[in-house]
């Protein structure tokens, strides 16, 4: 009887190991897919964190640039504004000094400035080349500006339209 329960307890034994072997499989298994579901789940918060930055910097975009087309629409009243000063008459040309002054200041303060480009190289960027030629400056210098540029706090919203000097012709 003895030698039977010897059995039997080395049964049991044998038993447990394979129950503990099956567990420790089911734990190890329960293990790799609490990882695989921790890593998409951090990641898909970075994600979603780099969403909202995205979109906050989009919106941030959009409030600075609404008004880029009222704007460049703006911007041919004050080219005629400096043609009209450009008159002969003295008041006229006084009276719409200030009216000029005035909307230039408006511009300025929502963030819209006009490009310096005399005597500056070419830069396709904020120059459209309207002419090249002939002149004493050396070549690839805006030499005269026909219709001035304007940037709107980094971009620009219009470019100028300059002549372009070709360098002494000989």
């Amino acid at each position: 009887m003895e030698e039977e329960q010897l059995e039997q307890i080395e049964m049991e034994k044998g038993d447990r190991a394979e129950e503990t072997d099956e567990e420790s499989r089911a734990v190890e298994g329960l293990q790799k897919a609490y990882d695989d579901l921790n890593d998409r789940f951090l990641r898909l918060a970075a994600d979603f964190d780099n969403y909202q930055k995205r979109i906050a910097r989009e919106i941030d975009d959009c409030r600075t640039y609404a008004i880029e087309s009222f704007a460049v629409e703006l911007l041919d009243v004050l080219d005629n504004l400096e043609r009209a000063a450009r008159a002969e008459d003295g008041s006229l040309r006084e009276g719409l000094e200030h009216i000029r002054k005035l909307f230039a200041t408006i511009l300025e303060r929502h963030g819209i400035r006009p490009l310096e480009c005399l005597n500056r190289p070419f830069d396709p960027r904020e120059h459209e080349a309207v002419a090249y030629v002939p002149s004493d400056t050396d070549e690839g210098m805006v030499i005269e500006e026909l219709i001035r540029g304007y940037c709107m706090h980094d971009r620009i919203i219009r470019c100028a339209r300059v002549v372009v000097s070709r360098g002494k012709e000989e």
